[in-house]
């Protein structure tokens, strides 16, 4: 089993950065594909990113490509999300969650997670 906690949450204005931590702690988290997801007021959790055990493969979703990055750091059991260019649109609470999966961007395929951390984006 593994815990999970996030931080690096907060408010930005628009175009602005934030750097997301995930810290884990017990079961190294080398083990498990590691994701991003986020839930916006009123709407259900979606997916933001994903790296694999050995942080050489990414995914992300279409609405963050290209301004987020997602990273691990396995020695420290540690995973980040980058957020660069920050939208209003992506103000959420964001979670970090660990899959035995190889893939995946469905969180039924993410069995830890974490209890989230809040990102507003103002205009």
């Amino acid at each position: 089993q593994v815990q999970l906690v996030e931080s690096g949450g907060g408010l930005v204005q628009a175009g602005g950065s934030l750097r997301l931590s995930c810290a884990a702690s017990g079961r190294t988290v080398s083990i498990y594909t590691m994701g991003w997801f986020r839930q916006a007021p009123g709407e259900e959790r979606a997916f933001v990113a994903r790296i694999t055990r050995n942080g050489e493969g990414t995914y992300y979703a279409d609405s963050v490509k290209g301004r987020f990055t997602i990273s691990r750091d396995n020695a420290k059991n540690t995973v980040y999300l980058q957020m660069n260019g920050l939208k209003p649109e992506d103000t959420a609470v964001y979670y970090c969650a660990a899959s035995t999966y190889a893939s995946g961007s469905y969180d039924y395929q993410y069995r830890y997670w974490g209890q989230g951390t809040q990102v507003t984006v103002s205009s």
